[in-house]
């Protein structure tokens, strides 16, 4: 089509704004108008510049649409290019997840397996436990036994020393008289019985205790003592006065007086060794006190009551019949020996013995029962 056929525009009124077009519109070429000869052409106005500015406000926007549209293109391909890294970086971290699960899951299986053998592990060790709580439970029976074997041991062997004892205090007290070491015999024998568990032989310390406390009542009071008083009774007898040799012809008037005074005149006996009478009836004297008291002192070492009593008597019976009995130191000498003879207890001897007899029995006894279970008791002991 030409452009004379299109119809003609109507032209705008002078000063009239031109409608505002849209950023994205299209600029279009207006048509060509048909050329109107040189004669009718108006003359120019403003209309020229303001489609020129119009088109270059066109242009403008249409640049900065251009450019937003292209800053917005660029964000887009920004925005993809860091989402397609963190894409990447979750690609990434999901294989490492993988092979870490993976990891997991063969330590899982590892763990499952070690768990299964330890289970192994742990029923063989019970059934273990058990066969060494049956063992220890059979370690213990054959150690109980074992303990009141050597429990039953351990009692004869205090029975054997405990009879021991009281078979030596005995022979002791009957061969030396010696009360205290008996005693002290029977004490050793009550104390090494206190130590039998077995109560059986627990009546026997009451019969040791009544013969040991028969033994104590019949040794002297104070041994020491007596000693020490028959020393020094040993070292006075020197000083002791003897009794006059002229006390009965001195004053006398009877017939026998007179004789005797006769005679004397007449015959005069002395000794072969020239001593005077006098000098040697008081040596005699004197010596045959002193051995007196040397017997006491050895009876009463041996705990020999009788030859103590009847030494004492014969050193009390020279006194008397040697010695001044009316001088202090004479009757003092007497009194004492008198106290040392009422210190020995008037009974006579110990019977010991009883105490032993009921210990030999009551073993004989004792050792008829227990024989059937100590048979018994290996037996039980074998698997």
């Amino acid at each position: 089509m030409s452009n004379h056929d299109m119809p003609n525009e109507p032209a705008a009124p002078e000063g009239a704004r031109s409608a505002p077009v849209a950023p994205d519109a299209v600029l279009v070429e207006p048509p060509l108008r048909p050329s109107r000869p040189a004669s009718h052409r108006p003359a120019p106005g403003p209309r020229g510049s303001g489609t020129l500015a119009l088109a270059i406000l066109l242009a403008l926007v249409a640049a900065g649409a251009s450019g937003y549209v292209g800053w917005r293109q660029w964000q887009q391909e920004q925005g993809a290019a860091v989402d397609t890294r963190n894409v990447a970086s979750l690609q990434q971290r999901v294989e490492t997840l993988e092979t870490s699960l993976t990891a997991m899951s063969e330590q899982r299986s590892s763990l499952n397996q070690r768990l299964d053998d330890a289970a192994q592990v742990n029923r063989s060790l019970r059934e273990e436990l058990l066969g060494q709580a049956e063992r220890t439970r059979h370690v213990e029976d054959a150690v109980a036994r074992l303990a009141e074997k050597s429990l039953s041991g351990h009692d004869g062997m205090l029975l054997d020393e405990t009879e021991s004892l009281l078979r030596m205090a005995s022979e002791r007290y009957t061969l030396f008289h010696d009360a205290q070491g008996a005693a002290a015999a029977y004490a050793l024998a009550d104390q090494t019985l206190a130590a039998v568990n077995d109560g059986a032989f627990g009546g026997l310390r009451q019969s040791i205790e009544a013969e040991r406390e028969a033994l104590a009542r019949s040794q002297p009071a104070s041994q020491a003592a007596a000693l020490q008083q028959l020393l020094a009774l040993r070292g006075e007898l020197a000083t002791l006065p003897l009794k006059p040799l002229d006390s009965g012809t001195a004053g006398g008037t009877d017939t026998w007086s007179r004789i005797r005074r006769a005679l004397a005149s007449v015959v005069s006996v002395q000794r072969d060794n020239g001593a005077p009478l006098a000098v040697a009836d008081a040596r005699l004297a004197r010596e045959l006190a002193t051995l007196d008291l040397a017997q006491a002192q050895a009876a009463l070492l041996a705990y020999d009551s009788k030859d103590y009593a009847a030494a004492l008597q014969r050193a009390d019976a020279t006194l008397a019949s040697q010695f001044d009995a009316a001088a202090p130191a004479v009757q003092q000498a007497r009194a004492t020996l008198r106290q040392l003879a009422a210190q020995l207890p008037a009974k006579p001897s110990v019977q010991l013995g009883a105490a032993l007899t009921e210990l030999r029995n009551l073993r004989a006894v004792h050792a008829l029962g227990p024989a059937p279970s100590s048979s018994a008791a290996p037996a039980e002991a074998q698997p």
